[in-house]
């Protein structure tokens, strides 16, 4: 019995990983399009071809969610997680440099 609840918090732990990298991953997209979509925020500051990048790679991301949201690991969030910013950062450092 103590096994199992071993087991049991183990999967648990695991399962709350996975969430976390979800939610992170999601909030940080949403977040992104959000400003991408408003003048007044960095949206407004890129060139066209920026923020038409960041569009797509925003939208290939959501896709990626969609399609394995429910089967990815956290290690997976973190991965998509470090190419989203990667991309992003290079892009948003124009704005305030």
């Amino acid at each position: 019995m103590v096994k199992q609840a071993e087991q049991f918090a183990c999967e648990d732990e695991a399962q709350r990983e996975r969430i976390e990298g979800l939610n992170s991953l999601s909030s940080f997209v949403f977040g992104q399009k959000t400003q991408l979509g408003e003048q007044d925020a960095f949206g407004g500051k890129l060139s066209e071809d920026d923020r038409e990048d960041l569009l797509k790679d925003n939208k290939e991301t959501t896709t990626r969610i969609d399609d394995y949201g429910q089967t990815a690991n956290a290690e997976d969030f973190e991965e998509n997680m470090q190419e989203v910013q990667a991309k992003v950062s290079p892009i948003t450092s124009k704005i305030y440099a």
